[in-house]
């Protein structure tokens, strides 16, 4: 279930600066129609420019959607109730406020204005971006009370003001719909603050909690009204302690810097690294610190001791949790699984063109692009765009490139290719071009031997070359004969592709006909045997047969343990399988790990980390724990996501 973008009324933003021109994009990029309200026509033409040229950008960012459990009806039936108890206002009130499913719709416009009354007259949402300066806000939304609609909801950027403080010249009635809402720096830093005036509907947090994160951003509301909100408060504090670092001779910036990346970048984050310490060591550090400076301990050691240790809440070590609750532990695990958002840097993903972001039906063929995300950060990025059908991607970290697969325009000619960049989507080479190859779908590396290898689906076949181009072989060729029918046509078609450079063997999947159930599962060594080719070959074992259909495989060498994604019927389809396969035929037992996924594609395996990523053609990427299969949704949006690989 989705919040609808609403395109009758705008979004309208007062001010037209850097983050107003931003905050602007955000809507525009998410189907919202936008007016923009700026004194000066040169900053409008830059709002203008800026979103023209930024949104593609920012429609990339991750989308979350909430399952809403209730339906229209639902609604209509508290309508009455909710009427009464929410001064006046309903959930219907906010006008868009039913739920359904839709596509993702095209961008919104923008449009530009001098006058204030112009750009706000029919808005359901004005969000308010202008310097901080008290005096000129006061004034800014006593206007804007005026001219706005009595079911507008009025919105401060501010960070440094609570909205109570601006609400001097509002009215009572208005105050219910008059909240905070403070964008950080999109896309590169997602989060939005909201907080009350002390009298807003708690309902139009709800509502705009859902609004945010549909366009992407990570909204967080604050409990009560507080100066600096959340963020700020706690940077005021680093920033204090860092000046007295500094001012004490104890370090210098840089060192502090690498300190931080290291620290909270790469490493725990604050709150879950103290309940690492545990909590009772947190209060004894802190007493030090309380001693020494004169400090007041009854909000910070006291208030631990009280609320959490004396409770018997340590941390990690106790059954009781920490100021995060208790997690149940695998038998086999020692600690926690590493968080599926910050275990790997970065994820190179392929977005096949197909999804619901392709805008021009017309060119899905060179609207696939390769998306690097930062699960740290969030932020997606395309690095090389223009692509035919893009499947399957790999990277070799010692010659620090990457290599994918493109599908081509027709399963009927043979048109596919296979390419080569940098890491950063910079000098883009042509390893295999048009001609050579009918449908290459997933592709693996060997850094070992310095080949890639892939399967080609409509050429029947498993092909391996070079990392610069030479040497392209077919290293397996499955038979078509003209008198097949088609569903044994496609028992040859060959799709997903493993490699285990340690035993020297390769993995691979065929198909079959979609979810015909017939798809099957093969292996053989890497080098063909002496005296044979690949189509004749004696080494190729089957390993599984009717599997609903299998697609991308991967294998952890050092478990001899096999995974692959199934895009079957469901229920035993739409999964994510693993199977042992270092011992006897009769011993590899295939599991479904995780299933219900929206046609699983990509996968690769974060073995140190415990988890593997999945991706599907719904536009989703999420992790799996190994030990407990528990799926997490890290990504949703409007792409349509095959291949995947780490760094």
């Amino acid at each position: 279930m989705a919040v609808k973008p609403r395109t009758d009324r705008p979004v309208a933003i007062i001010g037209g600066g850097v983050l107003g021109r931003r905050i602007g994009c955000v809507f525009v990029a998410a189907g919202y129609n936008v007016h923009v309200r700026d004194p000066s026509t040169e900053a409008l033409q830059d709002v203008v420019e800026y979103i023209d040229a930024h949104k593609q950008e920012f429609s990339m960012m991750p989308r979350i959607r909430k399952d809403k459990g209730s339906s229209q009806e639902a609604h209509e039936a508290r309508d009455e109730e909710d009427h009464h108890a929410n001064g006046g206002l309903t959930d219907r009130a906010f006008s868009t406020v039913d739920f359904e499913s839709y596509t993702q719709a095209p961008f919104g416009n923008c449009k530009t204005f001098t006058e204030v009354k112009d750009a706000v007259g029919n808005a359901w949402l004005v969000i308010e971006a202008i310097p901080e300066k008290l005096d000129l806000k006061i004034e800014t939304f006593r206007e804007l009370d005026e001219r706005c609609p009595a079911d507008c909801i009025i919105a401060s950027n501010s960070s440094s003001f609570k909205s109570s403080l601006l609400a001097t010249e509002v009215s009572a009635e208005r105050k219910r719909w008059f909240l905070n809402m403070h964008f950080t720096m999109p896309p590169v830093i997602r989060t939005v603050e909201m907080m009350t005036c002390g009298e807003t509907n708690p309902k139009i947090f709800t509502y705009l909690e859902d609004v945010l994160g549909e366009c992407g951003l990570l909204p967080v509301t604050a409990r009560r009204e507080s100066t600096g909100f959340i963020f700020n408060r706690l940077w005021a504090a680093v920033k204090r302690e860092i000046m007295n670092i500094l001012s004490d001779g104890v370090s210098d910036p840089a060192e502090i810097d690498l300190l931080w990346e290291h620290m909270f970048k790469n490493g725990p984050l604050p709150c879950q690294l103290m309940d690492q310490v545990g909590l009772d060591t947190v209060a004894f550090i802190e007493d030090n610190y309380v001693q020494e400076r004169g400090l007041d301990p009854e909000k910070t050691v006291d208030w631990l001791r009280e609320h959490y240790i004396k409770h018997g809440r340590l941390g990690k070590k106790s059954e009781k949790g920490g100021l995060y609750p208790p997690i149940a532990r695998s038998a086999t695990a020692e600690s926690q699984p590493a968080n599926p958002r910050t275990a790997a840097k970065n994820i190179y993903m392929l977005d096949v063109g197909l999804g619901g972001n392709a805008r021009d039906v017309s060119q899905v063929y060179t609207n696939g692009k390769i998306l690097r995300l930062n699960l740290a950060t969030q932020k997606l990025t395309p690095i090389v765009v223009g692509q035919n059908l893009p499947d399957g991607i790999a990277v070799s970290l010692e010659c620090q490139r990457i290599f994918w697969t493109n599908m081509g325009h027709s399963t009927a000619a043979c048109d596919g290719s296979v390419w080569t960049a940098n890491m950063d989507g910079s000098e883009v080479r042509c390893l295999i071009s048009k001609g050579k190859v009918h449908t290459p779908k997933q592709i693996a590396v060997s850094d070992m031997r310095k080949k890639v290898y892939f399967c080609d689906r409509e050429g029947t076949s498993v092909h391996r070359v070079n990392y610069d181009g030479t040497n392209h072989e077919i290293v397996v060729q499955r038979r078509i004969t003209a008198d097949m029918a088609l569903g044994e046509q496609m028992r040859q078609w060959c799709v997903g592709i493993a490699i285990d450079d340690k035993n020297g063997m390769m993995y691979w999947t065929q198909k079959g006909p979609s979810k015909g159930g017939r798809g099957r599962m093969f292996r053989a060594g890497l080098e063909i045997p002496p005296g044979e080719t690949a189509e004749n070959r004696s080494d190729i074992e089957l390993l599984f047969d009717s599997l609903p259909e299998p697609i991308d495989v991967e294998i952890d060498t050092d478990t001899q343990t096999l995974y692959w994604t199934d895009r079957g019927e469901h229920p035993m389809g739409c999964a994510l399988y693993r199977s042992y396969v270092g011992g006897e035929q009769g011993d590899m037992q295939k599991v479904i790990l995780a299933r219900h996924f929206h046609e699983p594609i990509g996968l690769k395996l974060d073995w140190k980390n415990n988890i593997v990523y999945v991706t599907d053609l719904g536009g989703s990427l999420y992790s799996v724990g190994l030990d407990d299969g528990k799926k997490v949704e890290l990504v949703r949006n409007d792409g349509c996501y095959t291949g995947i690989t780490l760094v």
